[in-house]
Order: C-alpha cells, then structure tokens, then sequence
C-alpha cells in the first residue's frame, strides 16, 4: 500500500496527526472534524508504513459501537483482518486482561461478571445482613458509593476513618461488598477496571510483557476517561512514550460520572516529550452554527484553544423563538417539523433536544396529537418510565383497590417489608378462590395467617392506600395526584439516591402533576368516568402507543446527553432558561457552569442545516409556575448569526382608559377587555392576542389564575 492511498482523503491537519512520529500525541477534534478517520488512518499508517504488527496496536473507545466500526473501517482500508488486535472499550479489554491472568488477578477461572442490577440486589442484600434500616442507608446509594470510590482507585481498606458516621458506615457496607464478591467470584463494572489496574501494577513481569506487545496505544473521546481508566493507560505507557489520544475538552460533558477533564491537562505534564495536533475543519455544521459554537465556547476558562471553521458557506441564520409557555413551545416546534416534511425533508432529519427528561411530555403530547411519529432516543416515554408507572399504579389503587397490577407493582415500593412468601401465599389464595389481591390479603389479615411482622407491613400498605383514596375525594385531579405522590413515600424514595438519576425521576413525578394539571377533562364523552379514571385511561394510552423503531421515520427525542456523537440536518434546541439550561445546581458552581456551557456547545454542534433556540417566557415544570430569564447561553451567542422569530400578529393590548373597548383582537371572535370563562380558570378578561387560524392565541387574565396564554384552537372559551 502506497503512502498516499492512506493520507488522500485527509485534510493538511489530518495528515499531520497520521503521519505524526511514533512519540506522544494529543489530537485536540472539534465536533464534526473526523477524529474517527484520524485514529483509522494512524493504525493503518502504523501498520503500512512503520511496519508494526497489528499483534503490537491497542485501540481504546467508549462504546461497542464505536470499537465494531473501527474494526470495520481498519480491515475495509487494509483489507485484511484486525482480529489480532485489541480494540475495544475499557472494560471490555480489561474483562479480556482479567481471563487471560485470572490467577495472577486473584479471581477464579469462572469469575462472573455482575451487571448494575445484579450488583444492587447484592448490595440490598448486604445492608439487610447488617441489620441498617434501608430508608437511612439507600441501597442504590450505596451502590453509587462503591463504584465511585472504585473508579478513584480506592479500595475499602484504603479509606481512613476521619469520624464522619456516614463515611464509616459506608465503608462496613463497601467492606461486606467486597468480601462477599471475592468469595462468590463476582466482579461487577467498576471492578475490572481497578482489578485490571492492579494486576498490572502489582506483577511487573506481566507489566513489561504487556508494555512491549502495545507498541502503540490509541485512545477515542479521551476527555471522557476517569481516574481509573487513565492510571491504566499511564501503567501500559510509561517509559514509551507511545500514548496517542483524540480528545476535545470543548466536548467534556461526564463529570457527574466520573470523567475528569484534568487528564488531557494532566496528560501535557505526564508526557512531556508530546506533541499538539488541532482539527478545527468542520464536515458536519453550516458558518453561522459553527460562529455560535465558538463564540460560546469562548466564555470558557482554561480552554486548550480551537476554532472550528467550515468552506460550506455561511447556511442558515439560527433561529430563536420566545414562547408564550411551554405548550406554546411544544406547538411551535412540532409545527416547523411538519413544515419540513411538508417541504420533503425527513422526520427521522429532525432532532429536539432537552435537558431534562421532564420536558419530553410536552413534545410527546403534541406530536402524538398531531400523528407525527416519534422515538426517545436512548430512553424511554414519559408515561413509560418506571417512577411513572409507580405513581400511575398508586392512583389506580386509590380509585380501584381490587386492580392486580398495581397491587403487585407498588405493593413493596418503597420496601416494606412484605417478603416473597407472604405475596406467593396471597397469590395462591386469589387464584383458589377468584379474588382480587386486595380481597386475598384481607383474608388472610383477618384469619391471622401472617407472622405478626409481615401482617403488620401489609396492613399499613393497605390502610395506605384507602387513606390516599379518601384523601383526594374532593380534590381537584392535580391535588390529586400532587398527594399521591408524595404520600406514597415515591418522592422520598427517590430523593434518597442522590444521584442524578434519583434527582430526575423527582423532577419526572413532579412533571406529572404538571401534566394533571394540563389535563383536558372531556366531561361530554367521559362516559361517566371521573376525572381521575380519564387521565389514567390517557396516560395508559398514551404508553400504549409503541413509539417508533430505530430505521423508521421518526423525530428523534433526545436529552443533550444522549445527542453526543450524533447529527441531524434540523435541531430544536429547547427550554433555553436560567435554572432549566444552564441547570439550577449549576448557577452557583462554576464549574458545573462550564460543563453545563459545554452541554450546549455539543447541542448547537449537532445541527448541519438548520438549528431552532427556544425558550418560553412562562414555565410550569417540575409542579411549579416560574417566569424564568433567558437562558444566558443566548445572550454569549454573537447577535449577527441570529434570527429571532416572531408569529404574524396583530396586537392590541387595552387601554386603561377604555378597558371595554370592542375592537376585535388579531381576527379573534372575542373582543378586547370582554369577560370569557374557561373550564378549569374560571372566569378572566381578554388582554391581547398574537398569531393568526390555527397559530391564534390569546392572553387572558383569569380572576383565580391569573395571567394565561391560551391556544383558542384549544381552549374552548365561552363568552359570559
């Protein structure tokens, strides 16, 4: 193979970093500036050029996916097998280590892998064997707790008593953890990596033997690595000086799981003979998207300094909307979605992206309303979710206490106790004499056949939930469901994880009674059901619905997180707002800031063509009514790249002098300062309106509510 059939199809900065001398080397890849290619055509030059063997070359990535394309790509360029080499992620290479020296690591021949599941049921499991109370001690914390103390290299007897209870407590459960897992054979995720680390580090014979067989380690997506995972690659390295990583520290975006931007800062003092390569030519985004990357990014401190550019042409100004409220948003969004199908475009072009998982049931609502088929990429529909489903079971419970399902879902969510035994029994019972759950629990409370331990734990889930039951007889639906889910304990249990997962299932129950309070009650064609019955008949529905397969024409929901590493031609970014992007926990903590504006860097850099901003001037989220400031993100954008974009309207807002006037407003049948009554507002009085037919709303000051922006497409106004 000659030389230029591997450097042909590579830019000038490209070339550098494949045909770069065998010595340390970080490759600094904007978004879109092919650091894929670059790592296939460095092994391949390494291979072709430098004549090392395929048996010599270690390739490290992040996901599966991206080790199997690799793979696919050396072998297409080369034609011939990658098989002798590794590639693979970290804890697959260090799961292959483990196998080949499982002795010299300690473990046995048939060590098992645990997953996250798995390892949680042992760590149950363990607290309960030491006699702690698990609504002090949360199992999932615990889990988060040795996991993260394993991904700082930190085993539990390394951990020093510095008098703090919960640390002391926290290490007798990590020590139960470890004992049992070495005397079971188990090694869970974070422990292929650390016991991959020490096996290197504790047997220097197999060491050398492995620091001469990788003559040349390759690293993907190198600001994602963690404590850990970047010891091991110094141990592999040192003393060669052949560590050649393709990072981005624009892109860093995992601290809350662990990576730490430090090391590709940390990797210039470690490898002091290194080199520095930037690719800044974009393939992906238009001038005016990547002008607003940059001059983001720019309000970063500490940055490694990049600028990505692109000879495509300037494209399309970004576009910004300010929505009235978030249904407004939602509307707005899925209606440009349909004007790009309309105009031939593809729904599975479109992405919106968001940074919470709460803000997907707005979007949901409406493009299943307007039968727009739709998938949540990486994560499942609002009504899907698990912390969903619990408060949905408590409240068909509390309305029908004989429904079997929700009877077994919830009946030990939070834990209470109730074993195995006791809900086999109960099983048994209803299946001989056809009752309900419920009706065999009765039984068996009334006939003693429950140790008084087990009776008591059932006894208080039931009296549970007749209490949730009478206490929302007379409330309104969001009441409703506000109590619910609180007094089943749901919003305790999940606050205790304290994790980000824990934080964002509170942020998603909370978002329910949001999405009661929402709720259009059809009493017309409610079929003398209740309120409450009509809205888990909706969101049932609503789960029912499958959304869409991977290759189906789908719009493509996503929360930032999910959207690295992919593109797509049109990109909403929504929610743009101070304590929703950047997040609340971030405005106090700089560092957080920064990560948080390197969030939306990868968010503005998914876009190719076109990229929507938007944020609404009114939000009820979480449960709450706030009135948020943009987003300052919008403000560090450079002004000449965007659009901002307002409906056709024509507004006239009252006169003080003439409160009652009878001009109309925009077209609208109802006039200005005239009195209207909305089903669950009340009665309020017409301020203004904006946009025209379908697009028309109006704003409304309701005499209980408050100010509202309403659709009158939906709204369903009466004159009084």
């Amino acid at each position: 193979m000659e030389v230029s059939s591997i450097i042909a199809p590579l830019n000038d900065q490209q070339r550098l970093a494949v045909s770069a001398p065998s010595q340390a080397m970080l490759v600094l890849a904007g978004a879109g500036s092919g650091k894929t290619r670059v790592l296939v055509h460095r092994i391949a030059w390494h291979i072709k050029i430098n004549h090392i063997s395929p048996y010599h070359i270690l390739a490290v990535t992040f996901t599966n996916k991206a080790a199997n394309e690799m793979r696919g790509r050396i072998e297409d360029l080369l034609n011939t097998s990658a098989r002798s080499m590794w590639i693979g992620t970290f804890h697959g290479l260090a799961h292959r280590l483990l196998r080949q020296h499982a002795k010299q690591a300690k473990l046995p021949e048939t060590f098992q892998v645990m997953d996250s599941d798995d390892q949680l049921r042992i760590v149950k499991r363990l607290i309960k064997n030491l006699n702690l109370d698990d609504s002090k001690w949360p199992p999932k914390q615990a889990q988060w707790f040795i996991n993260a103390q394993k991904d700082e290299g930190v085993r539990a007897r390394h951990m020093q008593d510095s008098g703090d209870f919960y640390l002391r407590q926290m290490r007798q459960i990590y020590l139960a953890y470890e004992e049992l897992c070495d005397r079971s054979g188990l090694v869970d995720f974070a422990e292929l990596l650390l016991r991959a680390h020490e096996l290197l580090r504790d047997n220097a014979d197999l060491l050398s033997f492995y620091r001469e067989r990788f003559q040349q380690v390759h690293v993907d997506e190198f600001q994602d690595t963690n404590t850990i995972q970047y010891a091991w690659l110094r141990l592999l390295t040192e003393g060669n000086n052949n560590l050649f990583v393709v990072g981005d520290d624009d892109q860093s975006i995992y601290g809350w799981r662990g990576a730490k931007i430090e090391n590709i800062y940390a990797f210039q003092k470690h490898y002091p003979q290194h080199g520095v390569i930037r690719l800044e030519q974009n393939y992906r985004s238009s001038g005016h998207i990547l002008k607003a990357a940059n001059t983001l990014i720019a309000n970063n401190d500490n940055r490694m300094g990049k600028e990505l550019w692109t000879d495509a042409g300037d494209g399309h100004a970004l576009a910004l909307y300010s929505a009235f409220n978030e249904q407004d948003e939602a509307y707005f969004v899925v209606e440009k979605i349909r004007q790009w199908v309309r105009d031939g475009g593809l729904r599975s072009e479109t992405a919106i992206l968001y940074r919470s998982n709460a803000q997907s049931r707005q979007f949901e609502e409406r493009l299943m309303a307007t039968a727009t088929p739709y998938r949540v990429y990486g994560g499942l529909r609002f009504f899907e979710r698990m912390e969903i489903k619990n408060a949905l079971a408590y409240l068909r419970l509390s309305s029908n206490p004989h429904d079997d399902a929700s009877f077994e879902r919830v009946v030990n969510t939070p834990t209470r106790g109730i074993g195995a035994k006791t809900l086999d029994d109960m099983r048994i019972l209803a299946r001989q004499q056809q009752l309900s759950l419920w009706q065999a629990a009765q039984a068996m409370l009334e006939q003693n056949q429950l140790p008084a331990r087990a009776a008591n734990a059932l006894r208080g889930f039931m009296n549970l939930v007749l209490e949730l039951g009478r206490a929302t007889q007379n409330s309104s639906l969001h009441e409703t469901v506000k109590h619910v889910v609180e007094a089943s304990g749901l919003i305790e249990l999940y606050k205790k994880e304290k994790q980000d997962k824990g934080e964002a299932r509170v942020e998603n129950l909370e978002e329910l009674v949001n999405a009661a309070r929402l709720f259009d009650y059809d009493r017309e064609n409610a079929e003398n059901l209740s309120e409450l019955d009509m809205f888990l008949a909706h969101a049932a529905l609503e789960a029912g619905e499958m959304q869409g397969e991977a290759d189906e024409d789908c719009v493509q929901l996503m929360t930032l997180h999910s959207a690295k590493g992919l593109e797509f031609k049109l990109v909403f970014l929504v929610g743009m707002e101070e304590g929703l992007f950047p997040s609340q926990q971030a405005l106090d903590d700089p560092g957080r800031l920064q990560e948080e504006r390197r969030l939306c860097y990868v968010g503005i850099t998914r876009a190719m063509q076109q990229l929507y901003l938007t944020h609404a001037e009114s939000r009820r989220l979480y449960g709450k009514d706030s009135y948020p400031r943009a987003s300052r993100f919008l403000r560090e954008l450079p002004q000449e790249s965007i659009q901002e974009i307002r409906l056709r309207a024509n507004v006239t807002r009252p006169s003080a002098a003439a409160p009652s006037a009878s001009a109309t407003l925009g077209g609208s049948t109802f006039k200005l300062g005239q009195t209207v009554r909305h089903e669950k507002f009340g009665e309020g009085v017409v301020l203004q309106t904006e946009g025209e037919g379908d697009q028309e709303r109006v704003q409304i000051n309701f005499r209980n509510a408050g100010l509202k922006w309403l659709m009158l497409a939906y709204a369903k106004l009466e004159k009084v």
